[in-house]
């Protein structure tokens, strides 16, 4: 049983090895046709007159900067795009903030609010108390004659 098992491994990576070979060789294949054909417009080039490779070289560095403008301007749309999504989140969330602090602000109102209810409620719980006495200044004399009397 592990002498089939390690077969069976053993032939896993003997195929793996073989599909990844054969990949390589495609691969290199592939790179030699590109050598051939560079080394072909090379030798074409250097046979042309000096103007006509100035000419090739700018029409080659045209195409280039096209493609490459092309592709920074898709990059462009991208982040344009991005922004507006974001700028959009933005305007969102401070709706959601401000809407937050006003629910604070009438959250705090209302506590003080509740407060001062509480207050004026403990206030006059104060003046309910046995054994204490209001009285103004100006009767004070009366008050002290009569309680000794």
């Amino acid at each position: 049983p592990v002498l089939r098992l390690l077969e069976a491994q053993l032939q896993d990576q003997r195929r793996e090895h073989e599909e990844e070979m054969e990949a390589l060789r495609n691969q290199v294949d592939l790179m030699q046709e590109e050598l051939e054909k560079q080394q072909q417009a090379f030798l074409q080039s250097l046979q042309l007159s000096p103007e006509v490779q100035v000419e090739l070289g700018l029409q080659q560095e045209i195409t280039r900067l096209t493609n490459e403008n092309l592709d920074l301007k898709e990059l462009l749309e991208k982040l344009e795009k991005n922004e507006k999504k974001l700028k959009k989140q933005l305007k969102i969330y401070m709706k959601k903030v401000q809407d937050f602090e006003a629910s604070q602000t009438m959250v705090s109102v209302e506590r003080r609010l509740h407060e001062r209810n509480m207050q004026v409620a403990v206030q006059r719980k104060e003046k309910d108390f046995q054994g204490m006495l209001e009285y103004y200044k100006e009767d004070e004399p009366l008050l002290i004659r009569n309680l000794i009397t």
